[in-house]
């Protein structure tokens, strides 16, 4: 299996500035933040680093940190937009911004899987604040968007309403990914296309415990009862975990071999504006007919 780069590249509201010595420089909308990195081992293109704040990790292996402000951040968010998707921005204790900008080019391929279907229906797993359901629901796609975080639904529903898309044919479903998965399969549902970004460990709603390594290839199964010879793809991404996207890339090579299409596997990336070079984020692997 040979493996591809999927390489997000800059766009009006998001880029990444530079990068280098374990951090990155990025500009959100109008605001320009450090955070730490460790791909980024290379110098940094310049040392015009001023930022109106700082993700600084703590010293424990569990990822912690907190953010430090040189200037004023509007501590509610700031709004965003890519495409025709509008979304609510800001510093999250978990030292993203409320997205993943990576994932742009994931959008952009999922839509196209969609073009010549404007009625697929589709479920995102682990959906979050739900700019990837925003952006299918955009296409025309009927979504049904899963997380187990009230939180993150909410910030989803709010992100609709942003983007005026409220009366969008979106289920918003506050439940544990994986049973929801399961429950889906014993009603003989089937889906066009599925996205799913699982995290390397979770809780659900009523304390289920979620872990990777242990739960991912169940989930995988499930997600295949799920799709048939009719249905367009499935997307999957892995981060911060130690994981191959070859791993990943057979695990769906195994789970989709009765089905008609193709499986491939690679890494996200996003493009520096200083130099151009790609910076690594994340591996995916994915089946599309």
């Amino acid at each position: 299996m040979s493996l591809l780069t999927l390489t997000g590249e800059p766009w009006a509201d998001y880029g990444l500035i530079d990068s280098g010595h374990g951090r990155k420089l990025e500009r959100y909308g109008s605001y320009r933040f450090i955070r730490p990195e460790p791909q980024a081992m290379w110098a940094p293109a310049t040392t015009d680093w001023s930022a109106d704040g700082e993700f600084i990790p703590g010293s424990d292996d569990e990822g912690g940190g907190r953010w430090y402000y040189e200037k004023p951040v509007p501590k509610d968010g700031w709004p965003l937009r890519w495409d025709d998707v509008t979304f609510q921005s800001s510093c999250t204790p978990f030292r993203h911004l409320g997205f993943f900008p990576d994932m742009a080019p994931v959008w952009t391929w999922m839509r196209e899987r969609i073009a010549d279907k404007p009625d697929a229906q589709v479920m995102n797993l682990f959906g979050y604040t739900g700019v990837g359901t925003l952006a299918m629901a955009s296409a025309g796609a009927q979504m049904v968007h899963v997380d187990a975080s009230k939180k993150s639904v909410s910030a989803g529903r709010a992100n609709a309403e942003l983007s005026n898309m409220a009366d969008k044919p979106i289920r918003w479903i506050v439940d544990d990914a994986a049973k929801f998965t399961a429950r889906e399969v014993r009603r003989a549902r089937r889906y066009d296309g599925i996205l799913l970004d699982p995290p390397k460990y979770g809780r659900g709603p009523d304390g289920e415990v979620w872990r990777l390594e242990e739960d991912l290839p169940k989930l995988i199964a499930d997600c295949r009862q799920l799709l048939d010879a009719d249905s367009r793809f499935l997307f999957l991404t892995v981060y911060a975990v130690r994981m191959s996207a070859l791993a990943i890339g057979e695990l769906l090579s195994q789970a989709f071999a009765d089905l008609p299409g193709k499986v491939e596997a690679g890494e996200l990336a996003v493009r520096e504006e200083a130099r151009g070079l790609a910076l690594p984020t994340a591996i995916w692997a994915r089946w599309s007919r």
